[in-house]
């Protein structure tokens, strides 16, 4: 029996919202899509390469697991207070400039981090990181929304967001080679290395973006007259054809209960499980008998290597089938029931391995499944400071959960309870999706 067979379907978008043709499809796609993603790669290994560092530095500078969970949680402060500014900003002078600067400032700031010494100089630190990032993800996925209509927008989201299961197979492997070979040279530490070497790219993508990037169909001179047409026509179909009930203002987003509880699906399942995944994994990798860091980044890659093309394999089915909520909610329950019987999974790093392979595949799919829900759901003048708004409550969650976790490890000694926590939260995130998004209000879906 396929997914199909099994799960309600969305009205049909297909009849109504024309897609591109295949062939400018494809020229899109390869123009804007490998750079984004390089970005985000670089972006997600700026970001998580620090749940690798602490393997050392904990030890180093004699910071606790609770202390970490606080420098992990801190990122997010930063992000709050930048999210919506930024992507207002990006609507206002174009992807060219907001993506530059954003990148070029984080990387700055990631090499800056290895001369952190101190918990409160890795606070510091990692607010000014966030800030830096502020707007980038959020970014993007309005960026895509000039370019691609609603009918192709699965798929291409889910191409940005296999960066994350990317930088999963390549920054554990990356990052403990780093660490284990760069220690000691120029009288670096190996963590400090991991920063520098990290770093760097950011700034230089940056740069690079300034050349390759365009605003908006309209300006970008490698695309013919009648292909900028046809890219135009495609989305002013799209959004002609939304149902009259759309919201075309930012204010009358904020008053429906349903763009509180995609909020809040997101809070709980996405960033729940995304703190666990990609922060805590190569602790709880090492605590279940992995001491040697080659075997460790090796072995953190293995369920991203499975997750994405779970990922890919979903985005495909959800869109031949106009159908979300349901593809959602089944990776959300999978990654849920993951984090609930791992603790009896952690007497060996196999059986750790093949539970964190579920997680990680769960929270890949309902990741990418995620953002097509409120790119379609709210208007064009209601999207950039709506999906800001989507991203910067999550944030709230990925304060506060990695200070969670790392208080409850530091007073137990194990991380179990934790883990019986986020799983609660992230099941019901799901849920809240389910019953408080009925399917007739994702009608012609993006």
């Amino acid at each position: 029996m396929n997914m199909h067979s099994r799960l309600p379907a969305e009205p049909e978008a297909t009849h109504t919202t024309p897609g591109l043709d295949p062939r400018l499809y494809r020229k899109l796609a390869w123009r804007i899509m490998p750079f984004l993603f390089l970005c985000f790669v670089l972006n997600w290994l700026d970001r998580v390469n620090i749940g690798f560092a602490h393997l050392q530095f904990k030890t180093d500078l004699h910071i606790s697991d609770a202390t970490f969970g606080i420098i992990v949680g801190v990122f997010s402060i930063g992000y709050l207070l930048f999210e919506i500014p930024s992507n207002l900003l990006l609507e206002k002078i174009g992807a060219k400039k907001t993506m530059t600067r954003i990148m070029i400032l984080w990387g700055l700031v990631t090499i800056a981090t290895a001369f952190a010494q101190t918990p409160a100089q890795f606070y510091v630190l990692r607010i000014l990181l966030g800030a830096a990032e502020a707007g980038f993800f959020p970014g993007v996925i309005l960026y895509l929304t000039y370019w691609f209509p609603a009918s192709h927008r699965a798929r291409i989201t889910s191409r940005f967001i296999m960066a994350i299961a990317v930088c999963g197979i390549i920054g554990g492997p990356l990052s403990t080679t780093i660490m284990a070979h760069f220690a000691g040279l120029v009288g670096f530490t190996g963590w400090q290395w991991l920063f520098v070497v990290t770093g760097i790219p950011p700034v230089l993508a940056g740069l690079f973006a300034w050349y390759w990037l365009d605003d908006k169909p309209a300006s970008a001179k490698w695309l013919s007259a009648d292909e900028k047409h046809a890219i135009e026509q495609a989305l002013a179909h799209e959004r002609q054809q939304r149902k009259p009930s759309g919201h075309q203002r930012f204010v009358e987003a904020l008053k429906d209960r349903k763009v509180w509880f995609i909020t809040l699906a997101y809070c709980l399942t996405i960033m729940c499980t995304g703190n666990v995944t990609n922060i805590w994994a190569p602790s709880i990798i090492r605590d279940s008998g992995i001491s040697n860091l080659g075997q460790l980044g090796l072995l953190s890659a293995l369920p991203y290597v499975v997750g994405v093309g779970l990922m890919l394999w979903a985005c495909r089915h959800s869109d031949l089938h106009q159908e979300r909520r349901w593809h959602f909610a089944l990776g959300g329950l999978a990654a849920a029931l993951a984090m609930l019987v791992l603790p009896h999974f952690l007497f060996s790093p196999y059986s750790a391995i093949a539970v964190l392979t579920l997680m990680t595949s769960g929270y890949l799919v309902a990741t990418a499944i995620f953002w097509t829900i409120p790119t379609y759901y709210l208007s064009d003048r209601a999207k950039a400071a709506g999906l800001a708004l989507v991203n910067c409550c999550g944030q709230v969650s990925s304060l506060l959960t990695p200070i969670m976790i790392g208080a409850i490890k530091t007073s137990t000694g194990h991380i179990s309870l934790a883990l019986y926590i986020v799983a609660a939260l992230v099941a019901s995130g799901t849920l809240i999706l389910l019953l408080g998004v009925p399917r007739y209000a994702l009608r012609n879906v993006s």
